[in-house]
């Protein structure tokens, strides 16, 4: 066992459906890595995926311990990694990226060509009391940051990656589409860039209002959105609803930017060719973050800009796991974020 790491538990799921807590003891980190103590961890429906065997089996690896947003204290550290990090607080990349290949040379890590490995889709994550990652995915953090709210900095990472592609600047009409974990936090982002009004798209009021107390100017329906086509200069979607790519860029002004932060499934309805080309739209897509999209999530938390607190609306211990995955896309509009707390 590491020094500094007591015994601990870990969630596994060993298959679709079939989940189990098992007695874990940390081993001593490896050459270059870092053993964390897991504070808080975020539940996606990624991990719901997982547990009910609907992700793309090329990105998933039974049995694994799940849990890709996280926040701990380095409690130990193989040879290779510098000492003064045991007892700091700390965040981590999920992509287990190569760092050789064009793409990360590149510094664009999540597009890495060396093959997918992920914490907490195939190597084990941190829906346990201790998770070991290579050091050099480690983001650190205020000695007083809140713990609890550092774990949602994965998704802000997502976030940060979305606006930094999509250029805000002073003055333009920007419209989030979808206010869930995704897009409160763009709100909250995006209020620094000073837009002249920053319109969000849910069909759900009381998300409306998280989303107007976060910086929001206004708080729309989809059906209410219709009314507003083609007047915004940067749309930034992360709903990934069946329709949302195709309404995002209906909403764009023409020569506008939209970034598609959704996980669109098999079925989607397409984006029109025709309005794309005629309309001369900037469309991306962001899949993940590179790290540099952790790096400047992690400076906006720091300085105060992003707080993700506010979106955590239940915490569970690992014994409950199954009432936590349940509420998760249960569709109940009360529940935001989901916290396990080993």
């Amino acid at each position: 066992m590491s020094p500094g790491a007591r015994p601990g538990r870990a969630l596994v799921i060993d298959g679709p459906g079939r989940h189990r807590l098992t007695e874990t003891e940390p081993a001593r980190p490896g050459p270059g890595e870092a053993l964390v103590e897991v504070a808080a961890a975020g539940i996606c429906m990624s991990d719901r995926e997982v547990y009910e065997g609907r992700r793309d089996p090329g990105f998933v690896r039974y049995p694994v311990v799940p849990g890709h947003e996280w926040s701990g204290t380095v409690v130990a550290v193989g040879t290779g990694v510098e000492p003064s990090l045991v007892g700091r607080r700390t965040v981590a990349e999920g992509f287990r990226a190569c760092g050789t290949c064009e793409r990360c040379r590149c510094g664009e890590t999540s597009l890495c060509s060396g093959g997918y490995a992920e914490t907490g889709f195939t190597e084990p994550g941190a829906f346990a009391d201790h998770v070991t990652v290579p050091a050099r995915l480690l983001h650190l953090l205020d000695d007083d940051a809140d713990l609890r709210a550092a774990a949602l900095l994965e998704p802000a990472a997502v976030i940060a990656a979305a606006v930094r592609a999509g250029r805000p600047r002073p003055g333009e009409r920007i419209a989030v589409v979808g206010a869930g974990t995704l897009g409160l936090l763009a709100v909250q982002l995006l209020t620094a860039s000073s837009p002249a009004g920053l319109t969000v798209v849910d069909p759900r009021s009381a998300r409306g209002e998280q989303a107007r107390r976060f910086g929001a100017t206004e708080a729309v329906t989809p059906e209410e959105a219709e009314t507003s086509n083609g007047s915004y200069d940067l749309v930034i979607e992360t709903a990934g609803a069946p329709t949302t790519a195709a309404s995002s860029c209906l909403l764009a002004r023409r020569g506008g930017r939209v970034v598609l932060t959704g996980m669109f499934t098999p079925g989607a309805v397409g984006i029109d060719p025709v309005h794309l080309s005629l309309s001369q739209l900037e469309v991306r897509s962001v899949f993940g973050a590179p790290s540099w999209a952790w790096s400047d999530a992690v400076r906006a938390f720091g300085l105060g800009l992003l707080d993700p607190a506010p979106l955590i609306t239940h915490e569970f211990p690992l014994e409950r796991f199954a009432d936590a995955i349940a509420l998760v896309g249960g569709g109940d509009p009360k529940t935001g974020k989901v916290l396990l707390r080993p």
